[in-house]
């Protein structure tokens, strides 16, 4: 598994890498999701400083859902988890990219491989793939 936490110099202790959370009034970070092998672009998420600690200390990703107002394993109900093989910081220290192997096949909640399986061509977003699950099998009905 990657190594996330950084051993401090001076210390035994561990420290943490830290972003600059404040510069969003929600506290919110973009994460663009990249799948570690190909570099396709899986998804966008958010992180919370929370997010962010759990994703360093376990190696999965962990991002703050807007909608359910909280902490968010990826794959915690499907199963589909991503372990995160690298992080780049962007130059602000306000944006990431979470390059994953994405576990079980799909990213996207709909059950598409990526979040982004729709592309624009004139007035008109076309579905560019297969679903990998069937959401319903997995999250139910709403």
């Amino acid at each position: 598994m990657l190594r996330l936490f950084q051993p401090s110099a001076n210390s035994k202790e561990n420290t943490m890498i830290e972003l600059a959370f404040s510069k969003n009034s929600s506290g919110l970070l973009p994460a663009i999701v990249q799948d570690s092998q190909t570099g396709e672009v899986l998804m966008l998420a958010y992180m919370n400083r929370l997010a962010w600690q759990k994703t360093l200390e376990t190696g999965k990703a962990h991002y703050w859902s807007r909608s359910r107002n909280s902490l968010w394993l990826k794959g915690e109900t499907s199963g589909h988890v991503q372990e995160v093989k690298e992080i780049l910081v962007d130059c602000d220290q306000d944006t990431v990219v979470l390059k994953v192997e994405q576990i079980g096949g799909a990213a996207c909640h709909t059950g598409h491989r990526s979040c982004f399986y729709r592309k624009v061509s004139g007035d008109e977003l076309i579905v560019e793939s297969e679903p990998v699950f069937d959401p319903t099998s997995v999250y139910g009905t709403k």
